[in-house]
């Protein structure tokens, strides 16, 4: 979502230091030693897609500071690149989504999702020209996507809901933006993309919407997920992130047009047009939070999500090899806020 995507990690460690990073402005180092502010930042990415945009609210409103917290927030124009940078260990924490960190595990990477963003309930979609009707239709047609993207995974689940495979179209691999670009030009039949890249896409005269993520609840769930190693040497730190999280959530409520006008900025879309994406993507609450932690038989249980979506990355051929799963979550930093705010 998002450049989110689901990856290829094989070349990741020999292509870290090529990687283009887009920074924000980030807070700096305190010099005094006395300041209530950790001064060891934490280095956190995250990029285009509607349920992230809030950290740059967390930024521009000065919400870590105010948790206590030095974040060297980085802004990523490509999604795979952030996902190769907390692969390398550039990074301490990343927004990604739970198909792309179970990918990510199964390549050998030690991460874990400590928070729910949202779900995307809409805002990943598979737009088709003008004469496709339905996804039967979809047969020995071209249509783009970024290879291993979320969206890619979507259009794989859409195909075998129809009784197809990838083998029955003509795949077309191609970075978000550009496959957004080449459906409008007219030179594929369809494209698989995310907010805000759907919007250009539909910019096709006759182009409209086939199938989204709306159809398949739970799919694409998206996270804050940080390293093992910060986990260990950064508890606190990983901490302040998820309290300033929800701390955001609060102010963006209460604040909604300042709110939407600042992610709408760093979308490079229109705060009107931002606020289409809204029934397109999902927030979670502290209170779904909590439940998506816990075990369950269906997609609302992230244990269970993990499971199934890990099943159909590999009989799809996109991992390789299920990976471990045992330990790639931990609530303990959404209890802890849950706690706190009992007590406040």
């Amino acid at each position: 979502m998002k450049f989110r995507s689901l990856l290829s990690l094989g070349l990741i460690f020999f292509t870290s230091l090529l990687l283009t990073i887009s920074c924000s402005p980030s807070p700096q180092t305190s010099p005094n030693p006395t300041t209530s502010v950790t001064t060891t930042p934490i280095r956190m990415g995250f990029s285009a897609w509607p349920g992230w945009l809030p950290w740059q609210v967390s930024q521009e409103e000065k919400i870590f500071a105010a948790n206590k917290v030095n974040v060297d927030l980085k802004w990523f124009d490509g999604y795979l690149d952030s996902i190769n940078a907390l692969t390398a260990n550039q990074l301490d924490a990343n927004t990604q989504t739970l198909n792309d960190t179970i990918s990510s595990v199964a390549a050998g990477a030690d991460q874990v999702i400590v928070l729910v963003n949202d779900n995307s309930t809409g805002n990943d979609k598979i737009i088709v020209r003008e004469g496709i009707q339905t996804i039967a239709d979809l047969k020995g047609k071209k249509i783009a996507a970024e290879e291993g993207t979320v969206d890619h995974f979507l259009l794989l689940l859409g195909l075998k809901k129809a009784g197809l495979t990838q083998a029955d179209i003509s795949f077309q691999p191609l970075q978000t933006g550009a496959a957004a670009a080449a459906f409008v030009a007219g030179k594929v039949d369809a494209v698989g993309v995310f907010a805000p890249f759907t919007t250009k896409a539909l910019q096709r005269p006759g182009s409209k919407e086939l199938f989204s993520s709306k159809e398949f609840p739970g799919a694409i769930p998206d996270h804050l997920v940080v390293s093992r190693k910060a986990l260990t040497e950064k508890p606190q730190q990983v901490q302040a992130l998820v309290d300033s999280w929800f701390a955001t959530l609060d102010f963006i409520n209460k604040n909604k047009e300042k709110a939407y006008e600042i992610m709408a900025k760093r979308a490079g879309v229109t705060a009107k047009e931002y606020q289409e994406y809204e029934a397109g993507t999902k927030i979670f609450t502290l209170a779904e939070n909590l439940q998506a932690f816990s075990p369950g038989t269906s997609m609302t249980s992230l244990t269970y999500a993990a499971q199934e979506i890990s099943k159909f990355l590999t009989e799809s051929g996109l991992v390789k090899k299920a990976p471990d799963l045992s330990k790639i979550f931990d609530d303990r930093f959404v209890k802890a806020y849950a706690e706190k705010s009992k007590k406040s």
